[in-house]
């Protein structure tokens, strides 16, 4: 069979070579190979199915191999673990090392953060992993990077300001003055006050705590998924990040997120009230497109978009209720 999915954009040849690579370690004919993204597959054979995913260095592979591993032993179970590949050998081709990840059959109903229910599960879990980590993060601090939220954010920015010309073709003003405000007045102040996140006690970060980070199995179990942005920091990092990509489904209601007892600890410390004003989805959706050059297709424009403008009034009311506050 063909190793490539059709309906994926990628470099059919790679496909094909990697796929003839892996019945060679597999020793099957009934192989199976689907691609997911970019270096990542369901790969099924006779014996197993896993999620064959791909590292740029065995160093990274095995960091995150030992990591998933001591979360299991110090009692997180709502993830994936590493699997013995054939033959016990590390599985490397052309530059890339492969890893066989438990696969988790997910449920018929997708994991998003459209639901208060789902929400207040998304919190529940990243919370006890963050509970769990910081029984060992002293373990990792030579192996994982240091969060800098501000050096992030200010390179963001910065970004932004040069992708303008392209931008500026497809929103206007005053959103685009608007939107830049929002940013400098939020970096301003939490440059100022970041010391005021960074005296929590320090847990290992998850760092990408999207929706589809999280994935629901076919008993309605939550598991908490892929770990490539892990590093050292306090876990207001985490909770910023997941209050951003809460918002939106809140219509921008202060007093609803305030719900949210993880984030209600933190409505009263200034840097985080300071940080939820950074719009760091829209720069990070715009610097996206604009650096993969997919702005020309109409969904993907559509979307970042809509996130610019189609919220912009009631964006801009709960940024100046957090001003006021």
């Amino acid at each position: 069979m063909k190793a490539v999915n059709r309906d994926y954009k990628g470099d059919d040849a790679y496909y094909d070579r990697l796929f003839s690579y892996l019945k060679t370690k597999f020793l099957t004919d009934n192989l199976q190979l689907k691609p997911i993204r970019k270096d990542v597959f369901l790969l099924k054979s006779q014996k197993m199915t896993c999620i064959l995913k791909g590292y740029r260095s065995d160093h990274k592979l095995k960091v995150h191999d030992a990591f998933t591993s001591t979360l299991r032993k110090e009692g997180f179970f709502h993830t994936y673990k590493f699997l013995n590949p054939p033959g016990g050998e590390l599985l490397t081709f052309e530059g890339t090392y492969f890893a066989c990840i438990e696969y988790i059959s997910p449920n018929e109903i997708a994991f998003t953060y459209q639901t208060f229910q789902n929400r207040k599960e998304a919190l529940k879990l990243l919370e006890e992993f963050h509970q769990i980590t910081s029984n060992f993060e002293a373990r990792y601090r030579t192996l994982l990077p240091k969060a800098e939220l501000l050096g992030k954010w200010i390179e963001r920015y910065k970004i932004f300001i040069n992708n303008l010309p392209t931008i500026c073709f497809f929103i206007k003003e005053p959103y685009i003055s608007e939107i830049i405000s929002w940013a400098s007045w939020s970096l301003s102040h939490l440059e100022k006050n970041q010391n005021l996140l960074e005296q929590q006690a320090k847990v290992i970060l998850h760092g990408d705590v999207a929706h589809h980070n999280f994935l629901r199995d076919e008993s309605g179990r939550l598991f908490l998924i892929d770990f490539d942005l892990i590093q050292i920091g306090p876990p207001a990092y985490d909770y910023l990040q997941m209050a951003n990509r809460f918002l939106p489904h809140l219509n921008w209601s202060f007093e609803r997120l305030s719900k949210y007892k993880q984030i209600r600890k933190y409505i009263m410390n200034r840097a985080f009230l300071y940080a939820l004003a950074y719009p760091a989805d829209i720069f990070r959706e715009w610097n996206r497109i604009i650096r993969e050059k997919t702005y020309s297709d109409p969904n993907k424009l559509k979307y970042v978009i809509e996130l610019s403008i189609g919220q912009f009034n009631i964006r801009k009311q709960f940024i100046e209720q957090l001003k006021n506050i």
